[in-house]
């Protein structure tokens, strides 16, 4: 898909929690098309000790708005420096980057899992409303350490049945994702996942065991987002592969996790 480097205004800056804002841009000219697993790089500015682009995840498109969202978790510098930005500001951004989820083909059936943990999440909103617009009904399994860290819940209860696991109990089921009951009450044909890696890790081997198609979203570090750097290289069956051109999106058949 062909690049773009835009600068984007900001229609929105909403704080959702203390370490978490949601971005929500714009531009005069329609969007250029992006695809539910995507990313961009986006540029930081005002920050002495930022030099390199931040990669983050498209969370969601909103065609009728002509508005891209993204949710970021404030970290560095950067991303906190990302976080003071105002309404009417210009970010400096290339999209779309990387290879997206793969939806199914058409008149396939097909019951899917969306497996997220913690700002993992953000890619799954977009590809459930992919999916709901091709004709099928998601199902989405999201974990976070506490109910102050269930991000965008509200949205993702638009595009589906949503089961959610907190470490401490303090809503749904006490534990991590793959100890929720649905895993072991209903089957699924199609699991996606995107989080921390020992999450991703533990899902892959629930779908193998399972048999079950199974794509993971990586989130290596990413530095230039086209293949240059190689600082985002990952193992795998095919060799070493730059996560930011090849992924972000792998089938976890490509990766050495098999157990």
């Amino acid at each position: 898909m062909k690049k773009y480097i835009l600068d984007l205004t900001v229609v929105d800056n909403v704080r959702l929690h203390s370490n978490y804002i949601l971005l929500k841009m714009t531009q005069e000219a329609t969007l250029p098309l992006m695809l539910p697993g995507q990313f961009a790089e986006i540029r930081i500015d005002g920050s002495a000790s930022t030099f390199l682009r931040r990669p983050i995840s498209i969370n969601y498109v909103d065609i009728e708005k002509n508005e891209v969202w993204f949710l970021i978790q404030l970290i560095g510098d950067g991303t906190r420096q990302l976080s003071k930005v105002n309404r009417g500001d210009k970010i400096n951004t290339i999209l779309p980057l990387g290879k997206n989820f793969t939806l199914p083909k058409t008149n396939e059936q097909q019951k899917s899992l969306l497996i997220g943990g913690g700002v993992g999440t953000a890619p799954l909103l977009y590809l459930g409303k992919q999916l709901i617009e091709n004709g099928y009904h998601p199902t989405f399994l999201l974990g976070a350490r506490s109910s102050l860290d269930l991000l965008q819940l509200g949205d993702f209860q638009k595009f589906g049945q949503v089961y959610i696991t907190t470490e401490d109990g303090s809503v749904g089921e006490k534990g991590y994702v793959t100890q929720h009951s649905i895993l072991f009450q209903e089957t699924f044909d199609m699991i996606y996942t995107c989080g921390p890696r020992p999450m991703m890790m533990s899902v892959a081997q629930y779908a193998q065991t399972h048999q079950i198609e199974c794509e993971v979203s990586l989130e290596n570090k990413m530095a230039c987002g086209v293949g240059a750097c190689l600082c985002c290289v990952e193992n795998t069956n095919e060799g070493h592969l730059c996560v930011c051109k090849e992924g972000p999106v792998f089938n976890i058949k490509q990766l050495l996790w098999q157990i």
